[in-house]
């Protein structure tokens, strides 16, 4: 470990951490070990480091320090070097903030949010690990993670409308939606933008992108730095508020959705002064409109909840929704909804290359859900959800397809009706 890691600046972060409701939670853990079975991580490699109850003990640590007997003599156990060390791989790479050892816990404790906020604590002490701190940075400094500067993305914008033959409204003066991007679906998915674009334009929607806020992902939220997160969320609110939207649309991303629509008041510092709907809720609730006209689809799907959109999110009856009366041969995996198993990329593991090997061990626990259904494509709402199969199949050399509810969705418009003619 480099010299330079200020463990007292760690130290004090955790402390200020465990002074709130995190201290509960920390102390109410009573060690049944129910969470060890409902984390893919530890189902995948049987290893107990993985057990998602060590993930209290830093916070358990700080809060032990503060309250122990004669701790002002100075008698309190210390944080460590050592300590630090063990820990990273615990509350970076080994840990999606999934939520769903919550679901099983008998005392309700959020581990995923103890998680996100202790990785605070390392980054004040200039630890965590470098890729992902990387891709906060370059959030911050370039607009995306993946270095997509306001020309990148104009340039990217016009190819994809030239290639794909649609219209993309970006910078209108005035919108009622602003619609975001991850910089993963710009570079990587760039059908699912122009399903995106597709589909809101079928049902008539007044929308723009806009240079000024369209990063959607919020890396500095997963990093546990939240200064750089703050800038995000300011960023998005920018550019709404510019445009005069009352509704922000959150693309297929996961943590995109839960850092904007459950800590992006927090982070602003004062209300949202707009709505906040995950891709799937806005379909949704066009198709609930009677704007959404689809052609039904025979293909044989499954579809995989991202954690952040479905158990930790809220939005779970809203895919179903969509396929309801769509998709005539969908097949439910087991378990599904809000107790489905994660990817094993979400909360930052994806962008930690080191966390590679231990992803590719959780995507067994969906390959094997998958086969058990019998389709032939498992669909998904999350770009990041989509990345990281995407890998982890390559690696697997698995046959099993993969895509996208919002792609399958636009590929299924119903042409429009045509107009009788009017008697002359």
């Amino acid at each position: 470990m480099s010299s330079d890691v200020d463990i007292n600046a760690a130290a004090g972060k955790f402390l200020k951490l465990a002074e709130g409701h995190l201290a509960a939670y920390a102390e109410a853990c009573v060690k049944c070990g129910q969470c060890a079975d409902a984390c893919h991580f530890y189902v995948a490699s049987g290893d107990p480091r993985y057990t998602p109850a060590y993930k209290l003990f830093p916070m358990a640590k700080a809060v032990r320090r503060q309250k122990w007997p004669l701790a002002w003599l100075g008698l309190a156990p210390r944080l460590t070097r050592d300590d630090l060390a063990q820990w990273e791989e615990l509350l970076f790479d080994s840990c999606t903030l999934c939520g769903r050892c919550t679901i099983v816990c008998p005392m309700g404790i959020d581990i995923a949010g103890i998680v996100s906020a202790s990785r605070q604590a390392f980054v004040a002490a200039g630890l965590g690990p470098k890729d992902l701190l990387q891709a906060a940075d370059n959030a911050r400094d370039k607009g995306s993670p993946l270095g997509v500067t306001p020309s990148v993305l104009a340039e990217r914008i016009d190819w994809i409308k030239d290639e794909h033959e649609v219209e993309i409204p970006l910078d209108k003066a005035k919108a009622g939606i602003l619609l975001t991007l991850s910089s993963v679906e710009l570079m990587k998915y760039p059908d699912s933008v122009a399903a995106m674009a597709k589909l809101l334009n079928h049902a008539g929607v007044d929308w723009t992108l806009s240079s000024k806020g369209y990063e959607a992902t919020n890396f500095g939220y997963l990093a546990g730095e939240m200064d750089i997160a703050k800038v995000m969320v300011e960023r998005i609110t920018a550019a709404a508020e510019a445009v005069g939207a009352a509704t922000v649309v959150i693309p297929e991303c996961g943590h995109a959705y839960g850092a904007l629509r459950w800590s992006g008041a927090n982070l602003l510092g004062r209300p949202l002064p707009y709505e906040v709907l995950h891709i799937t809720e806005m379909l949704a609730r066009l198709k609930r409109a009677g704007r959404l006209k689809l052609r039904p689809t025979e293909a044989s799907i499954t579809y995989h909840d991202p954690c952040q959109i479905s158990r930790r999110g809220g939005a779970t009856a809203e895919a179903r929704f969509l396929l309801d009366g769509f998709a005539t041969d969908f097949r439910e995996m087991s378990p599904t909804g809000n107790y489905n198993w994660c990817c094993g990329g979400g909360g930052g593991v994806q962008a930690i290359g080191r966390a590679a090997e231990l992803r590719y061990q959780a995507f067994k626990i969906k390959m094997d859900q998958v086969e058990k259904t019998g389709a032939k494509t498992m669909i998904s709402a999350c770009s990041n959800c989509r990345l990281t199969m995407d890998e982890s199949k390559e690696h697997w050399k698995w046959q099993g397809g993969l895509g996208s509810l919002v792609e399958l969705i636009a590929d299924h418009l119903a042409e429009p009706e045509a107009k009788p003619a009017q008697a002359r």
